[in-house]
């Protein structure tokens, strides 16, 4: 039986289709129409069950059929599968950033999740990326070169950038401001992890997670080991696509909706 996971985010969309093990797999923009991009994956694939997550999932779901599940139990799988002895999850999208702690069983104990401003999540590194006038892909390699140290006061993003707006008019370098702004957002997201008293091994997944300033200014906040899969991006839709394969996203998704989320 071909399963698919499909998990749709504000930034990307990712597929992941299972016959045994991952079979084929797909990243692309969400775009203005993810709805579109994501009939057009699917009519190119064949498979007989799927399992929809991330952040447009009803959507997708209502119109091209399939389950639903929360990107906090999809990610908690795939991580999971991909690091057994996972006990804790850092997933960082484009809307929002989510900490996970696991049992030893890998069920979901509790979680925390910032859904309410850009602060913690690439979005703010996206929108200062812009302000600076730099490739978002270029932004961590320009902090990780920088050689002053600054300071950047607010989370708020609007605020944030009128501070940016301010170092820069005062002359103070590009790669200052840039690790300044992933400073900010790396002690937020550390804030949360302490917050569910996190256990090793840690996964870090979403698409910050390619952002190797941020990934070390982690490791250095939490003093603990932090493990980036190869393909962070992939690591919701492979469990999508597990929850398929297993036929017990019923249970589980039963299961998450009851619990308390703690912001």
């Amino acid at each position: 039986m071909i399963c698919a996971g499909l998990d749709v985010g504000s930034r990307t969309i990712v597929l992941v289709t299972m016959d045994g093990g991952i079979a084929d797999s797909a990243i692309l923009e969400t775009g203005v129409n993810p709805l579109r991009r994501c009939q057009k994956l699917l009519s190119a694939r064949n498979y007989n069950r799927l399992v929809v997550t991330g952040y447009g999932r009803h959507l997708v779901s209502s119109a091209l059929g399939g389950e639903v599940m929360s990107e906090i139990r999809a990610y908690a799988v795939g991580a999971r599968h991909l690091y057994p002895d996972c006990r804790t999850v850092i997933d960082v999208g484009g809307q929002d950033s989510k900490v996970t702690l696991l049992s030893e069983e890998g069920e979901v104990l509790k979680f925390e999740m910032n859904d309410r401003c850009a602060a913690g999540s690439g979005k703010f590194l996206e929108v200062m990326a812009k302000t600076l006038e730099v490739d978002i892909g270029d932004l961590s390699a320009l902090a990780l070169g920088a050689s002053k140290v600054v300071q950047v006061n607010s989370l708020c993003t609007v605020f944030a950038e009128s501070e940016v707006v301010s170092l820069i008019s005062r002359g103070v370098e590009s790669s200052a401001i840039a690790l300044a702004l992933h400073e900010a957002i790396a002690a937020r997201i550390a804030s949360m992890v302490r917050r569910i008293e996190p256990r090793e091994r840690v996964v870090f997944a979403g698409g910050a997670a390619l952002n190797k300033c941020l990934h070390r200014l982690l490791i250095e906040k939490l003093g603990i080991e932090v493990t980036v899969p190869p393909e962070p991006q992939m690591v919701g839709a492979i469990g999508a696509a597990l929850m398929a394969k297993s036929g017990a996203y019923q249970q589980q998704i039963s299961k998450l909706d009851s619990m308390p989320k703690v912001v």
